[in-house]
């Protein structure tokens, strides 16, 4: 009995992980290689995010001198590192980054919640190389420059932003993906302001990105990030705006946001009509009090009867012509003892006149 040896047949796309194993990267070399375009990627036909095909491997793999050359391309350095590649002091390489020479492609907070700013090393190698540059590296700051930065301007920020939303609208993939790279560099209030349906903010909300850099929610760390990654100057929210509200007409157009579906409408039950040969009987009308039959005995009238009657029966008593009152009521014959009751033919109970 033979056994079935055939491997199976590989995808023709793998992911982000695979694929930065396969090319001996790092993971965070890889994602920069991503965003700069050094790595092309497909959306993924199931709705899994983003996959490198096969056939971009392959390509990267053929390359003369692979993997070295990706790997410099992907080549970062912080401020130290760049000052000693462009051959400035540290404080000077500064300089040139707040007035935005160098522009840093990346960033981090370390835990002194400083914000270490990093740099493409083959960028800078350009930059040390130009014949133009060359007055910013040797000599003394031009007097314009030294004010800007007595006023304290710095653009790393903005510049990051900008390089950033280069990196998202790289690897958008449609009119909605495009506007949700726009809105995530804006105030949450400005995306509410410009976007007022909340079934379309909430659609939009769906291709925000999220923070570059990891962090607890609310902790300094991440209010410094918020800070870095949200517009501040006037022009560039100006821009901003523009750019989002021409992005959200072109993704309407293309297709809705997704409302739910509208709930059939109610109304009042139909009141049922009566047969036309029956009539419908009319309630009895209750009796007026007027109408009730008295009942005997009863009412002021019925007291004061009673009362009489007793009146009677006690004076026919104390004159001898009738039998004691019974306490069990008027209507009621009375009972008598011939052993308490006197005779009633000697009344003993009464004196004799004196004369």
């Amino acid at each position: 009995m033979s056994r079935d040896t055939t491997a199976p047949p590989r995808s023709p796309v793998c992911t982000f992980s695979r694929a930065a194993k396969e090319l001996g990267l790092k993971r965070s070399e890889f994602d920069l290689a991503v965003n700069l375009g050094r790595i092309r990627t497909v959306p993924d036909e199931g709705g899994g995010g983003r996959r490198v095909a096969r056939l971009e491997l392959d390509r990267l793999r053929a390359a003369r001198d692979f993997p070295e050359a990706l790997r410099d391309s992907v080549e970062t350095v912080g401020t130290v590192d760049g000052a000693a590649l462009v051959g400035v002091p540290p404080t000077r390489f500064t300089r040139l980054a707040r007035l935005g020479l160098v522009v840093p492609v990346k960033f981090h907070v370390n835990r002194y919640r400083a914000v270490v700013w990093l740099y493409l090393a083959e960028e800078l190698r350009q930059f040390a190389a130009g014949e133009d540059n060359a007055p910013l590296l040797t000599g003394r700051t031009p007097t314009a420059m030294r004010e800007q930065l007595a006023e304290g301007l710095d653009l790393r920020s903005r510049n990051w932003r900008g390089r950033h939303l280069g990196f998202l609208l790289r690897q958008a993939d449609g009119p909605w993906q495009r506007a949700g790279a726009l809105a995530s560099f804006l105030d949450p209030l400005q995306v509410a302001e410009l976007v007022q349906d909340p079934y379309e903010r909430s659609h939009l909300n769906r291709f925000r990105a999220g923070p570059p850099v990891p962090g607890v929610p609310g902790s300094p760390a991440a209010r410094l990030v918020e800070e870095i990654t949200t517009a501040a100057d006037a022009d560039e929210i100006a821009r901003l705006r523009s750019d989002l509200l021409q992005a959200l007409d072109e993704a309407r157009a293309h297709q809705p946001a997704p409302r739910p579906a509208p709930k059939p409408q109610r109304g009042p039950a139909p009141v049922p009509e009566p047969p036309p040969d029956r009539v419908p009987a009319r309630p009895a009308a209750k009796p007026r009090p007027s109408d009730r039959p008295e009942r005997a005995g009863s009412g002021l009238l019925g007291r004061l009867r009673r009362g009489n009657v007793w009146r009677r029966v006690l004076r026919r008593s104390r004159r001898g012509t009738g039998p004691a009152p019974s306490r069990r009521g008027p209507d009621r014959a009375p009972s008598y003892s011939a052993r308490k009751s006197p005779s009633w033919t000697t009344d003993t109970s009464r004196r004799p006149w004196r004369s």
